[in-house]
């Protein structure tokens, strides 16, 4: 009932559905082990703080406070369906988050990895289809994965996106982007037997092409690029947006782009931009020097 729930009411996205249930199901894990053992509907506040508790000493409080707002949406379900007569979770506030900021690659850097993909196979056109999108949209990995062709538009320059919460967005996407992505699809034409001509991005076997697929490519790229920085696909969505503030892009605009429903969110990236210029004040200005500060 609670998958149906978080499926049809909360329009949640299938990777959400299955954390939420792996969440639920790591909290049931913990209860079983106490003594007395307690269930997920006779567990009280206590129960839920040492859970919490427990978490905290090996997980990062993003990952916490991901678990919580699960166990919260839990019992919020149990409550409207009667199976249990006060929610427990409703007294418990989120961690507050270690603020992080995000790895992402200068412009040189950058073109330099988009460049790294041979273009004399489709394996080849296609990874430099993907790094050159990301580069030029922004999208989450997830997003990219789950892509259409029937999501792009070639002629006019564009990507659909079904982002977070099932909400839809549309992307400009640049010419060398698109240029790249048309050369693979016309090298696919006729390459995989079963393709079915659906999905954008696809594997040897011709399949849609899953995140840990992208993600080893791009790993399998950076490894080549020699550049010593710890970058995923997540990264790329990150350059793709510093990149964009620096250029002097607005920041609702970037917000629009990358589907940040908040744009505290999007702010990180500011963080990230004042903390290079600092760095190039420090390093330039003569008065600046530490050794001439006092």
């Amino acid at each position: 009932m609670f998958r149906t729930y978080l499926g049809v009411e909360k329009a949640a996205t299938s990777n959400t559905i299955d954390a939420y249930l792996a969440d639920v199901g790591q909290f049931a894990l913990y209860l079983d082990g106490l003594r007395p053992r307690r269930t997920l509907e006779s567990a009280g506040v206590p129960e839920l703080r040492g859970f919490v508790a427990s978490l905290l000493k090996t997980d990062k409080k993003s990952s916490v406070g991901r678990k919580l707002a699960a166990l919260k949406t839990f019992y919020k379900f149990l409550l409207r369906e009667h199976i249990i007569a006060m929610n427990p979770a409703a007294l418990l506030s989120l961690p507050k988050k270690d603020r992080t900021l995000p790895g992402f690659l200068n412009v040189d850097e950058t073109f330099g990895l988009l460049g790294l993909p041979e273009t004399d196979s489709v394996s080849g056109l296609r990874d430099r289809a993907i790094l050159e999108l990301f580069y030029a949209s922004g999208l989450r990995v997830s997003e990219l994965a789950g892509l259409d062709i029937g999501n792009i538009d070639l002629a006019i320059g564009y990507v659909r996106v079904i982002g977070k919460g099932r909400k839809e967005r549309v992307v400009p996407v640049n010419a060398k982007a698109l240029q790249a992505i048309q050369a693979y699809l016309t090298a696919r034409t006729g390459f995989f037997r079963n393709d079915d001509g659906k999905a954008l991005f696809v594997n040897r076997r011709g399949a849609r092409i899953t995140r840990r697929g992208v993600g080893l490519i791009v790993r399998k790229y950076m490894v080549q690029s020699g550049i010593n920085k710890h970058i995923s696909p997540h990264s790329l969505r990150h350059t793709f947006a510093t990149h964009l503030l620096d250029a002097g892009a607005d920041l609702r605009l970037i917000q629009e782009l990358l589907g940040h429903a908040s744009i505290s969110t999007t702010q990180v990236y500011t963080h990230t931009s004042m903390d290079r210029l600092m760095k190039v004040y420090d390093d330039a200005h003569p008065r600046a020097h530490k050794k001439d500060r006092g």
